[in-house]
């Protein structure tokens, strides 16, 4: 038997009664709408069955989750494979982590890095080159960058231009052309369903936009400046799980907080205390990634460490840093982004010192 994309389009994410008794969707009961019969998954057209191990997978959900796979994104933010990675909640990493870009002194060199705010091992130019400025050909301090793999290109958070912009990786490119204005965007995530996650500084919110989409739907925040827990305060870096949950990374209220899908408030993961050192706390929280366990891994500014935070946990442990600020293999200063790859290496983009680190597992 053929399937085909009519049989699916006409009904995923209807209201039940538009699949009921129909073999190809079902209604869930969490939802209330069509989706997409156990141990599959919806690939924008239609519902496949998910993927076994070492399948190529391109978006989160495409493998079997119950069979402890999942679809693992690269340094780039590529999807890549279905693997088991299970990183064990007691892991631990070396101490001294090695120079993997960069490390070479801040600039514009092929072999330096300046202030990197997020993990890269390639030191070709692939956006930008040409000068701080607010041209097409260029970019002002860009804060985050991501790989969309449908069209091949970078998105980037272009924040000193107040813009998110999308450069081609295709050869020959000059420019790039502008998704989204007049955002005072830091951080960036995109899902399985190529819908992208902007967080404002300015609007102190968060909001999800379709590819094309200039207006976006709010997903986190939008309640104004301050603590309670429908409002952020200085949302930096983004995480989206196969949930769709929103993980929110909050500079001044110090704390990480999940946005569940549909949430008008959020929930406290991490920190949430005043700013300290103490391992209950955390003081400008950064770069995320969140674990198969739902295990929070963050890089915390301020305190120079990454720490992380169990399911449910009320304080985190450190796992690299922590020491004083320092350019030592020991040493973080101002740790921005983070990745942990396949195999649970953890990547820090190490900015003050003009590297990305990576500290392998035990």
């Amino acid at each position: 038997m053929i399937l085909s994309a009519s049989l699916y389009a006409s009904m995923y994410n209807q209201s039940c009664s538009a699949c009921q008794g129909n073999r190809y969707q079902t209604c869930s009961s969490t939802t209330n709408k069509c989706q997409c019969p156990g141990n599959s998954y919806w690939n924008g057209s239609m519902c496949p069955l998910k993927l076994f191990e070492n399948a190529a997978c391109g978006q989160i959900d495409a493998c079997r989750s119950d069979l402890n796979l999942s679809c693992i994104i690269n340094s780039y933010g590529e999807f890549t494979q279905c693997l088991i990675v299970t990183i064990p909640a007691n892991a631990n990493w070396s101490q001294n982590g090695v120079t993997v870009a960069g490390g070479n002194g801040g600039g514009g060199a092929t072999n330096q890095l300046f202030y990197p705010l997020q993990c890269t091992t390639n030191g070709q130019v692939v956006a930008g080159g040409n000068g701080q400025g607010n041209g097409l050909n260029q970019l002002n301090q860009p804060s985050d960058v991501l790989i969309d793999k449908e069209t091949d290109s970078l998105i980037i958070c272009d924040d000193g231009n107040q813009r998110v912009v999308r450069w081609s990786r295709g050869s020959g490119t000059t420019q790039g052309e502008i998704l989204i204005g007049s955002i005072a965007c830091v951080g960036l995530a995109i899902d399985e369903q190529r819908y992208l996650y902007v967080s404002n500084g300015g609007n102190q919110e968060v909001r999800r936009y379709q590819m094309g989409e200039t207006n976006g739907t709010l997903v986190a925040g939008g309640n104004g400046q301050g603590t309670g827990l429908n409002q952020l305060n200085g949302p930096t870096y983004l995480f989206v799980d196969q949930d769709h949950s929103v993980y929110v990374s909050e500079y001044w209220n110090f704390r990480v907080m999940k946005w569940e899908k549909g949430a008008t408030a959020g929930i406290v993961v991490a920190g949430g205390q005043v700013q300290g050192s103490a391992l209950t706390q955390l003081w400008g929280p950064q770069g995320l990634f969140v674990d198969t366990l739902r295990t929070l891994y963050v890089a915390d500014e301020e305190n120079c460490r990454v720490m992380r935070w169990t399911q449910g946990a009320n304080q985190g442990t450190e796992i690299v840093g922590g020491n004083i600020a320092g350019a030592g293999v020991n040493e973080l200063n101002r740790p921005m982004g983070l990745s942990i790859d396949r195999y649970g290496n953890l990547y820090v983009a190490d900015a003050c010192n003009n590297r990305i680190q990576r500290f392998s597992i035990k």
